[in-house]
């Protein structure tokens, strides 16, 4: 006898009945337990998040917390988690690019999607990944730019006597990441072996000072071989920076940062940009990232035949193969090389 506070009509009760009946069938089958009734896309997404920040790097963390509260949230969020359909994604990802949101941004958000939904999966709190059944749009390759030989000699002439000679020169031969050069402190120099070492990277999250964080990953902690002309502009600038804590009346900090400001913290991302543009039109170079140093150390030495292997560990990347598909563009002397040993391989044979 149905419930008196129930007014449906028999038919509609058993369809109900019927309905869930086939949910619970498609769950079983599929291993899953569905989720609670309350949990919605928004309350999973925000403790999965809470209970993998202290396994994230504290800038992934922020990523994935912007793009859940900025894209997903408002569109998906109400949703219930085990109710959750691949239309409803990929409408929000029509609506994101409809809304003139760039393509990276949206596979950003397909990304972070895709991995909250597998730890749903693997919970069994959805039978499947539903991000699986859609297409993220497909971003091109950012385009890599870098300084010709007689673009990077500019620079560095330019530079010549400027407070931060040392960082330019660091950066266009030794390849570190910005993060790395300014995390540098001074025990991690060996000025007289002429190499340094890569402990640190210092990250900078809007709203927050500047972070020390670990390397990007077990191989970007590394030892780097310096160039003459590195440690040269490395002894000048402790040099000044002694004469001017001095000047000052103050004892000289030998464990500080290498670039610092005046009261001793770390060089700003933003700031050291900015005086990196301006270093650029002041050699009359086009405008590029600083990122684009560290492009132009790997292509200029690849260009010169220094083996691939070397040019791998020195940049901290995690495989050669990576260093190559990366750079491999920059180099046609690589593939004219490749035609001579043929050449050679199957004029020997002939003979």
């Amino acid at each position: 006898m149905a419930s008196g506070n129930d007014t449906r009509s028999s038919g509609a009760r058993k369809a109900e009945t019927a309905r869930k009946l086939r949910d619970a069938l498609s769950a079983r089958d599929a291993g899953a337990r569905r989720a609670p009734a309350k949990e919605t896309v928004a309350t999973f997404l925000d403790s999965r998040l809470e209970g993998t920040r202290s396994s994230l790097r504290p800038r992934t963390f922020v990523s994935y917390s912007q793009i859940v509260r900025d894209h997903v949230k408002p569109t998906l969020g109400r949703i219930p988690l085990a109710r959750l359909q691949p239309q409803q994604v990929q409408q929000l990802y029509a609506q994101l690019l409809s809304g003139g949101r760039a393509k990276k941004t949206v596979r950003n958000v397909h990304v972070t999607l895709h991995r909250a939904l597998a730890q749903a999966q693997r919970w069994r709190l959805v039978p499947t990944n539903v991000a699986d059944l859609i297409d993220p749009p497909r971003v091109p390759p950012a385009e890599i730019k870098v300084l010709t030989p007689e673009q990077a000699r500019k620079v560095l002439e330019v530079s010549r006597g400027d407070d931060l000679e040392a960082l330019w020169t660091v950066a266009l031969t030794a390849g570190l990441r910005q993060g790395e050069l300014l995390s540098l402190r001074w025990p991690e120099l060996d000025l007289d072996r002429g190499s340094l070492r890569v402990v640190a990277s210092l990250i900078r999250i809007v709203g927050n000072e500047p972070l020390l964080v670990e390397p990007k990953s077990r191989h970007s902690r590394r030892q780097v071989d310096l160039s003459s002309g590195a440690v040269d502009a490395l002894r000048r600038h402790r040099t000044n920076a002694i004469e001017s804590a001095l000047a000052a009346g103050r004892a000289y900090d030998r464990n500080g940062f290498v670039f610092r400001r005046p009261d001793g913290r770390p060089l700003s991302v933003t700031s050291t940009w900015k005086q990196w543009r301006r270093l650029l039109r002041a050699a009359e170079v086009p405008a590029m990232s600083f990122h684009s140093a560290r492009h132009t150390a790997a292509t200029l030495l690849l260009c010169a035949n220094v083996h691939v292997k070397i040019v791998s560990e020195m940049l901290g990347h995690s495989s050669v193969s990576f260093t190559l598909d990366r750079y491999s563009h920059f180099i046609p002397t690589i593939q004219r090389e490749a035609a001579r040993v043929m050449d050679e391989l199957l004029a020997t044979q002939l003979i």
